[in-house]
């Protein structure tokens, strides 16, 4: 099967568990924290198979992640004159 059969496959079936819970809630009601649960749960998935159905949709390439230069030159001192040192505390004091 191809990925559109299946994502279509599981809507199906998601459908079917919608159409579930509506019966359920009729005998049991909509108040119970369990069903809440159940509902909130299943509105989950709804929303993560929307998203792979976009996914699935652009057949682009995976997005790699914008790469970010950094500078082989060292940093300016300045920057670190009222920093901590990690694990001892400042460095006119002394640690514990």
């Amino acid at each position: 099967m191809s990925v559109h059969d299946e994502l279509m496959s599981v809507q199906r079936s998601l459908d079917e568990v919608f159409r579930s819970l509506g019966r359920l809630e009729k005998q049991l009601g909509t108040g119970g924290l369990e069903m809440r649960r159940v509902r909130a749960d299943a509105n989950h998935l709804r929303e993560s198979v929307a998203l792979l159905r976009d996914a699935a949709a652009s057949p682009a390439a995976p997005k790699r992640p914008e790469l970010v230069t950094i500078s082989d030159t060292p940093y300016d001192s300045a920057l670190w004159s009222d920093s901590d040192d990690e694990g001892l505390g400042a460095r006119d004091r002394r640690a514990p």
